[in-house]
């Protein structure tokens, strides 16, 4: 067993999920901090900390915390583990983020990647690194559902925050298409976010509005799940899609553009969904009607793959993978 406790810069004493009660929880600040002015104190913190405590593994969550973590652990013998949370193109408007990156390259023991096609954007970008790069994808939190879905309820389904990165105003456009032939199927977009009245007038605008439901935001997502035949993913970027393991885990056909990074790691195209090229509305809407008139037998085996794809994402799978570097 491990002796786990996890550490936050700043505020991290109260949980986002239920923990196991041996692990411990430590916070350096309770406030927001200024960069500047507490830069050299956190790192100070943070050695005093893992000296206190015998810390034998560091893992980082997020590349931009090696800014401070790399400093803190000079000369000392520790397994330092980067965990990139986005893919390397995207510092998320942080430019601090790339300069974690090269630090964690250079100093880490290992950076671990959500996908596999991130570790190849690494290379390009750094070049050879001291690090070892390794993926291993997130674990899916989605236990395989007892669920047959059925192309007789004729809803194509999306989750995800209303904004300009989910890509909805290209599937908006997607659907437009469908809709010039198609009669009877809807379009269920459940979340909420800035671009929710954008969203809406451009369904207005091309007359789609009484064919979409935005659903809104959802403390249960599981009845759209299972009320659906096919989910749909739009993105522009992803690091790795947790709504695509949970739609796979209930048995839905895919969709989705082959955006960095994640999807293509997720679907196989023709088996368990259908890839479309990044922004190329045409396909996107071509490859969902495919689904949508597909045989029933066809549909069948495309819903019994995208179960047994998310039996791969299983926790046990991931958690031998972290065992081996840590």
């Amino acid at each position: 067993g491990y002796t786990i406790s996890i550490l936050s810069l700043v505020d991290g004493l109260t949980p986002f999920f239920s923990l196991n009660e041996n692990i411990k929880i430590y916070s350096l600040y309770k406030k927001k901090i200024s960069f500047k002015n507490n830069f050299f104190g956190a790192i100070w913190s943070i050695r005093s900390f893992v000296t206190k405590h015998n810390i034998h593994t560091l893992i980082v969550v997020d590349s931009i915390s090696c800014v401070f973590t790399v400093p803190a652990l000079w000369f000392k013998s520790i397994n330092h583990i980067c965990w990139e949370h986005f893919h390397f193109k995207n510092n998320n408007g942080v430019a601090y983020r790339n300069f974690g990156r090269k630090l964690a390259a250079k100093f880490c023991n290992y950076v671990v990647t959500l996908t596999n096609k991130d570790i190849g954007y690494w290379l390009m970008g750094l070049g050879k690194t001291k690090a070892k790069l390794i993926n291993i994808p997130n674990p899916s939190p989605y236990m395989t559902v007892k669920n047959k879905p059925n192309l007789q309820y004729k809803v194509v389904l999306t989750v995800g925050r209303l904004t300009h990165v989910k890509g909805y105003d290209l599937l908006l456009q997607a659907w437009a298409d469908i809709c010039v032939e198609d009669k009877e199927w809807q379009l269920f977009i459940v979340g909420g976010g800035e671009e929710e009245e954008n969203l809406k007038k451009l369904a207005n605008k091309l007359n789609i509005i009484n064919r979409v439901v935005f659903a809104g935001t959802q403390n249960d997502v599981s009845i759209f799940y299972e009320k659906s035949s096919i989910f749909c993913l739009s993105s522009r970027n992803e690091g790795l899609p947790m709504v695509l393991l949970e739609a796979q885990s209930y048995g839905l056909p895919i969709v989705s553009f082959d955006c960095d990074t994640g999807p293509s790691e997720i679907v196989t195209h023709g088996e368990n969904g259908y890839l479309a090229r990044m922004g190329d509305i045409g396909e996107m809407s071509f490859f969902l009607k495919s689904l949508m008139y597909s045989e029933k037998n066809n549909y069948i085996s495309f819903s019994e793959s995208a179960i047994n794809s998310s039996k791969s994402f299983h926790v046990d799978n991931i958690i031998n993978k972290w065992c081996e570097i840590i």
